[in-house]
């Protein structure tokens, strides 16, 4: 007789109707031939507490989070890994038995887009524009893989100098400056944009000195939608090897899988659920 049970997974925020990380995931899950299901939840911040209980009552395997609620569902998990500790953030829930364990998959989902793209950030300058969620766990991250230096580029001196401090904390070295329209950039290897500026319907970039960006240098833009923003495309244009959000986006899915299931999923498959997605037209949000 057929099994009709399906393993629940969710994706909690607000407003998150037009999320494509759904398409995503249960493309990966179909692939591995598992019979799992990928909710998305609208979940606002007052009614994150009945949501954490629900998905305990409902016994779904693990879930992920939009913001606020990276931040604010840390008092109702029983166990932190180190990758949402030393962040603050959780972007990803597991739940084993009733016990629930948060993790962030946000900066290894950037640091695995580099290294699929044949950059190693170990020894690398990093300049970090921005001083979100993101930013604050890709700045971890790069800093537990030994780069050598990150500096945070932000326009408030107190958020900035915040994930600077959380980046020193993980072991790294980081310093922070302030940012004024139309600034050159200091001396890096590689840029990452941390902020939502390029986002759709958004047709902006980041407000910097382009003649900063050149030849060998690596560009990388966590926004997702589109792929190939107008930051990524200008860094194209003056010779920048660029790493797309989409990307990213995908290798955070990957490493999601990998927790809730104990298997690696084939990233080939996401990805290009992922893309028929924004061919289609679909209207994503940033994954922040």
């Amino acid at each position: 007789m057929e099994d009709f049970y399906s393993v629940l997974l969710g994706h909690f925020g607000y407003p998150i109707n037009h999320k494509p990380t759904r398409v995503m995931y249960e493309a990966g899950l179909r692939a591995m031939g598992l019979n799992w299901r990928y909710l998305l939840v609208n979940v606002r911040r007052e009614s994150l507490p009945g949501a954490i209980a629900g998905l305990r009552a409902f016994e779904m395997r693990g879930a992920n989070l939009t913001m606020p609620l990276k931040t604010e569902v840390i008092p109702y998990l029983d166990a932190l890994d180190d990758s949402a500790r030393l962040t603050g953030a959780v972007n990803t829930i597991l739940n084993e038995e009733g016990k629930l364990t948060g993790y962030n998959t946000d900066g290894q989902g950037q640091y695995d887009a580099m290294m699929q793209a044949g950059v190693d950030p170990g020894g690398k300058r990093i300049v970090l524009l921005g001083a979100g969620g993101a930013a604050r766990a890709i700045g971890v991250v790069n800093a537990l893989h030994g780069a050598e230096r990150i500096i945070v580029i932000n326009r408030s001196r107190e958020r900035g100098e915040a994930v600077a401090e959380c980046i020193r904390a993980a072991g790294g070295s980081a310093s922070f400056l302030r940012w004024e329209p139309g600034m050159a950039l200091p001396g890096a290897d590689i840029v990452v944009n941390a902020t939502p500026v390029g986002l759709s319907p958004d047709t902006g970039r980041p407000d910097i000195s382009y003649d900063s960006i050149h030849p060998g240098m690596v560009v990388s833009d966590a926004v997702m939608n589109p792929p190939r923003t107008p930051f990524l495309i200008e860094a194209e244009r003056r010779g920048a090897k660029t790493v797309d959000g989409l990307s990213m986006l995908v290798c955070q899915g990957v490493y999601s899988v990998e927790i809730w299931t104990g298997r690696r999923p084939p990233a080939r498959a996401m990805a290009d659920a992922l893309r028929r997605c924004f061919f289609n037209g679909m209207e994503g949000q940033k994954e922040t």
